[in-house]
């Protein structure tokens, strides 16, 4: 099959913020102990972090990180975490226990190792806005206050500054700890960030929110004055208990379902007139839920603690994450850039272990086929989204759904280079795609995520069954993409 894509460089519609390729990272299973934190570890460096992990984040130009949770944050108490005496506790989420030995420090310096923002997400479940603020100012205030000076003899005499902070995390939700109705919300969020204000007016604040008019309504009439962003997330594999993940082809569903998400929130925003103030956040996604069995369902918490890290260790398994990670993380980010003059920040969740990116392991890591879209949009695509769209759209059978075989964007980078990412969902048949551009070029350079199949994943057995190729690409014919395959062209005149 052929297809016609048409770009006019000329016609720019917005800038794609780099903020789209954010992480997180949670204090669940092994992401932070064992996963990017493991001060025993012979390859983990003076500060007890695991080089291997922080090398391959670097890679990825990271721009922002989100912590601690996540589930777990509406039930942590920040200042259990720093300073040199700390002690365990028992963390009411995942129902273990919490060493405390990774803190809000320890999160800076992750950071700063990897070239990221720090994004806290603070405790709306048991906290209160005074511990939120408090926080703030152990992060942001030079010198004043009981925190700050606590922060300059934890060894840091200058401030964090920390620029972006959430008011909760799911509290809109039953089972997150101290969940909250949609009448208790909005002023709950705006004392929270009134106080929050009160330390740093130049933060920035998100609010923890859903596609769901009741909730933001009420959540934008109390607070939508003080807040930046409204938070949400989405996972396609509602996997808590099953651990049933969806295939290659039922996974091309799965865009259509952010997108409404986005597109609901969106005109909720532009209802009330917000839509130039408040931006939207997608700070937690992935296509697969993480598997945690019980935890929703009291009535099936496994009292065998060992079982239960048995059952959760099922989510470090490699080979569950194949070319369908791949292609829809790809097709997310396009779905960001398409929304980025709303969508301005998102958060893959999460980055390390589990549905992560990255598979580590006591003897190395892996890097998963997701990790590949990361490196290749984050690395090679512009910033300045332009006018684009194909004609003759052939269609791929997506479980009984036809989805779009073709999935693309144009971007011109600062140097006025234009970038092109194009994915071909078809699990079987390859893509031919004519490029019709408004100024003339006469080759690319290639940059293609391939694998022999669509299930493909790579494996510590089988590091690179899914990885990059590069090459130059003529462009006096037709582009032919690989069945499953995302592709980043980048233009030469």
């Amino acid at each position: 099959m052929t297809i016609t894509l048409r770009i006019d460089e000329r016609r720019a519609l917005h800038d794609v913020d780099p903020m789209i390729y954010g992480q997180f990272i949670e204090h669940f299973g092994r992401q932070v102990y064992g996963g990017i934190y493991d001060p025993s570890h012979p390859l983990s460096d003076a500060d007890g972090f695991r080089s291997d992990v922080i090398a391959a984040l670097r890679r990825l130009r990271i721009p922002v990180v989100r912590w601690p949770g996540g589930c777990f944050v509406s039930a942590y108490h920040w200042k259990d975490g720093v300073g040199p005496d700390r002690l365990p506790s028992f963390d009411k989420a995942w129902c273990v226990e919490e060493s405390n030995a990774f803190g809000t420090d320890e999160f800076m310096r992750f950071c700063q190792k990897i070239g990221a923002e720090p994004y806290l997400c603070t405790n709306a479940g048991t906290g209160t806005p005074e511990e939120m603020s408090d926080w703030v100012e152990y992060c942001n205030e030079p010198r004043r206050g009981r925190w700050a000076r606590l922060r300059i003899a934890n060894g840091h005499a200058q401030p964090f500054s920390v620029r972006y902070w959430s008011i909760g995390n799911e509290n809109y939700t039953g089972g997150e700890i101290g969940a909250k109705t949609a009448q208790q919300w909005g002023p709950f969020v705006r004392e929270s960030a009134k106080m929050m204000r009160r330390v740093d007016p130049g933060i920035k604040i998100l609010a923890a929110a859903v596609p769901d008019v009741d909730w933001n309504l009420a959540l934008l009439r109390s607070a939508g004055d003080l807040i930046d962003y409204i938070s949400i997330h989405g996972y396609f594999d509602e996997a808590w208990e099953t651990n049933v993940l969806s295939g290659y082809r039922k996974s091309l569903q799965a865009p259509a379902r952010f997108e409404q998400s986005i597109v609901a929130v969106r005109g909720l925003l532009c209802a009330l007139g917000l839509e130039h103030r408040v931006r939207i956040a997608f700070d937690e996604w992935n296509l697969r839920g993480w598997y945690h069995p019980g935890i929703a369902d009291f009535s099936r918490l496994d009292p065998d603690h060992d079982h239960a890290a048995a059952m959760r260790a099922l989510n470090e398994i490699n080979t569950q994450y194949t070319m369908a990670d791949a292609v829809f993380a790809a097709s997310f980010l396009h779905l960001c850039m398409r929304h980025g003059d709303m969508v301005t920040l998102a958060n893959f969740s999460p980055t390390v272990c589990g549905r992560g990116l990255i598979g580590v392991s006591d003897t190395g890591l892996v890097l998963r086929p997701a990790y590949f879209v990361f490196d290749l949009l984050r690395n090679r695509m512009g910033t300045h989204l332009v006018d684009s769209y194909a004609q003759d759209m052939a269609t791929v059978d997506a479980d009984g759904v036809p989805v779009a075989a073709l999935d693309a964007v144009a971007a011109l980078r600062e140097d006025g280079v234009l970038t092109v990412s194009l994915i071909n969902k078809d699990p079987e048949r390859a893509v031919s795609v004519q490029l019709h551009t408004a100024l003339p070029y006469a080759c690319a350079h290639r940059f293609s995520l391939v694998s022999p199949d669509a299930d493909s994943a790579n494996d510590f057995d089988c590091p690179d069954r899914v990885h990059v190729e590069q090459g130059e690409q003529p462009l006096s014919g037709p582009v032919q993409l690989a069945p499953h395959s995302v592709i980043v062209l980048q233009m030469m005149p």
